[in-house]
């Protein structure tokens, strides 16, 4: 691999540059909620989703506090998991092109595609940074033990 692209793939800012935008859908969504809590509420209520209020004000603390975990690096593993579980429950409730007809059913089933492709994007987040968080560990220890890892040539 090219030593410019190592060097990119191994920085702080390109990492958490890649959550905002893997997290993009989320946080804008959840955004746009709060921007227009009559319309998240309409929209709770349009999919029959009620008490619509409470459910829109879980949806946005779910798509804002999800995303700002991945983000900041603050316990990612559960902002990953929350959206990955929030997105995997759109499906048979939104997304439930099984019992569509037509274009609407071939709609529906594209998006509940891509909503499997992003939960998927999502675990290797929570995988990605629990690996990280256990090598930061493991240097800790070995630093505080003032022992010397092998570091081959």
């Amino acid at each position: 691999m090219p030593r410019f692209l190592a060097r990119l793939l191994e920085s702080v800012l390109f990492t958490r540059f890649a959550l905002v935008v893997l997290t993009f859908c989320f946080w804008g969504s959840g955004l746009a909620k709060l921007a227009d809590f009559p319309a998240a509420v309409a929209e709770m209520a349009f999919f029959g989703l009620q008490p619509a209020a409470p459910i829109a004000v879980l949806v946005i603390a779910t798509q804002l506090g999800g995303s700002l975990l991945l983000i900041t690096g603050i316990k990612p593993w559960l902002g990953a998991g929350a959206l990955g579980v929030f997105t995997a429950l759109t499906i048979p409730l939104v997304h439930h092109f099984w019992s569509l007809e037509g274009e609407a059913a071939i709609a529906h089933f594209h998006t509940a595609t891509e909503h499997v492709t992003v939960i998927g994007g999502l675990m290797v987040a929570a995988i990605l940074s629990h690996r990280l968080q256990t090598a930061r560990n493991a240097a800790i220890v070995t630093a505080a033990s003032g022992a010397t890892r092998y570091q081959p040539a």
